[in-house]
């Protein structure tokens, strides 16, 4: 009970795409998935200063194609672009196929999930009150364009013995609507007390498409006319003796109990 699906699993092929694109047979899927993980997980050591979002693996043809989004591109390449060949020459020898890395940057960091969730870990581990955090990026958020923002935060907050979780929202965050394009991360603060985890979702607007394609406004739908009114607008006239009552008699007045002559009886 109360548990929540994954956004981003439950949105693929749908408006999301896939952070790993490539086709593999059985025998070596295990591997190459494997290996995906590993190359993240040294990207995300070498590149803690850059600010990075996500990372898009594709592999075209006994190839590699490695996409890095930063709020701080400068940092990744470095100066004259050494930064960026030493690490493609590292990865080179991890993944053992010729490698290309592109940087994407990210336009509005205050409004990325990943960037958002290591901001509010990285300010735990120095310390910082979890509440005034969380409530610093949710306030950049919403200013910079998202249309709503949840947070949560778990573990041992504040140092306390008993560990508990704490989330707030503001403005609207539709977890079931498929169109929604919902930007969801975690990441973890290593503090002295223990690991705090970090839950942020960001809702960005509706999409239709894999986060490409323009919203359609929906068409109101017409107004149903009731069952009962009818072209002309005026009811059909009451035929005679309809509604169980003799003809004329009007609705909820005393009917007559025996026939003409009102005593009961009848053919006397």
């Amino acid at each position: 009970m109360g548990q929540k699906i994954h956004p981003t699993g439950f949105r693929l092929a749908v408006s999301r795409n896939w952070a790993s694109r490539w086709y593999a047979n059985n025998n070596n899927f295990a591997a190459m998935l494997q290996e995906d993980i590993g190359v993240r997980e040294y990207l995300k050591k070498k590149l803690k200063n850059a600010s990075v979002g996500r990372v898009v693996i594709e592999r075209p043809a006994k190839n590699a194609r490695i996409t890095i989004f930063s709020s701080r591109p400068g940092v990744v390449i470095g100066k004259k672009g050494e930064d960026i060949e030493l690490l493609k020459s590292e990865l080179q020898k991890r993944m053992g196929v010729p490698v290309h890395v592109n940087i994407e940057e990210i336009r509005k960091p205050e409004t990325d999930a990943q960037l958002i969730a290591d901001s509010i870990t990285q300010q735990l581990e120095r310390r910082i009150m979890f509440r005034r955090a969380m409530k610093r990026a949710m306030q950049n958020a919403m200013r910079l364009g998202a249309q709503g923002i949840k947070i949560m935060s778990a573990g041992r907050l504040n140092g306390i013995e008993i560990a508990r979780t704490e989330w707030y929202r503001e403005g609207r965050v539709p977890l079931h609507t498929l169109r929604a394009d919902i930007d969801y991360a975690t990441s973890e603060a290593k503090t002295t007390y223990g690991i705090i985890g970090v839950k942020v979702w960001v809702y960005k607007g509706d999409t239709l498409g894999r986060n490409d394609a323009p919203v359609v406004e929906e068409v109101a739908e017409e107004k149903r006319p009731r069952r009962n009114a009818r072209p002309g607008g005026d009811r059909r006239p009451r035929r005679d003796g309809e509604g169980g009552g003799p003809a004329g008699a009007r609705r909820g007045a005393p009917r007559r109990a025996g026939g003409a002559g009102g005593d009961g009886k009848t053919g006397e």
